[in-house]
């Protein structure tokens, strides 16, 4: 065989293994009520912490670094007042030590003082034995919030995310709500 056609064939190779590697990741689209449905609550409220934490872990590996957020307000579900420790994978501890994840909110949407929407649901192992309320597809599951000349509005993200556009946290609450309610009667039959 000639060294092009073997070349050829290398990067055929690699294009394929490529193909494969990429053709299984995929993004959860959500609409709100699969939201609803998927995950353990809903708080509208301000970040009022940030910390990031390393595991070293024997299995899993060293270096796991995942971000925490405290978010203080109230339960979109049950309107109660509720403080979340919402928790996501990657972050920095300083500029040396962390690690960037993709999938993680970004910088400008997890700034203290924020006021937003998480949605999460409890995890037993979101690796290195962590147990915590995973914020729900990562950056998927935070919405940042702005005032409006109405009110109080949840920034969309568009087509494929749990609140694809600009809501009024009225008419999101009580959405959610609804969806809750109806969820939990369809379980009781």
């Amino acid at each position: 065989m000639s060294r092009f056609n073997l070349r050829h064939l290398g990067l055929a190779a690699i294009a394929l293994l490529a193909a494969g590697t990429f053709s299984n990741a995929q993004i959860e689209r959500l609409t709100l009520e699969q939201m609803v449905a998927k995950t353990d609550n809903s708080v509208l409220g301000k970040i009022t912490a940030k910390k990031v934490i390393r595991i070293d872990h024997e299995v899993d590996g060293p270096e796991l670094y995942y971000t925490h957020l405290t978010v203080k307000g109230r339960s979109l579900v049950t309107g109660e007042e509720h403080t979340a420790i919402v928790t996501f994978p990657g972050g920095f501890m300083d500029d040396e030590h962390g690690v960037w994840n993709s999938e993680a909110p970004s910088s400008e949407d997890t700034k203290l003082g924020n006021q937003v929407v998480v949605f999460f649901k409890h995890c037993e192992n979101m690796g290195g034995d962590l147990e915590a309320d995973a914020l729900y597809a990562s950056h998927g599951g935070l919405f940042r919030t702005a005032r409006g000349k109405n009110g109080l509005v949840v920034l969309g993200r568009g087509d494929g995310y749990a609140i694809a556009h600009n809501t009024l946290v009225e008419s999101l609450d009580e959405s959610i709500t609804q969806i809750h309610d109806a969820l939990k009667n369809e379980q009781n039959k």
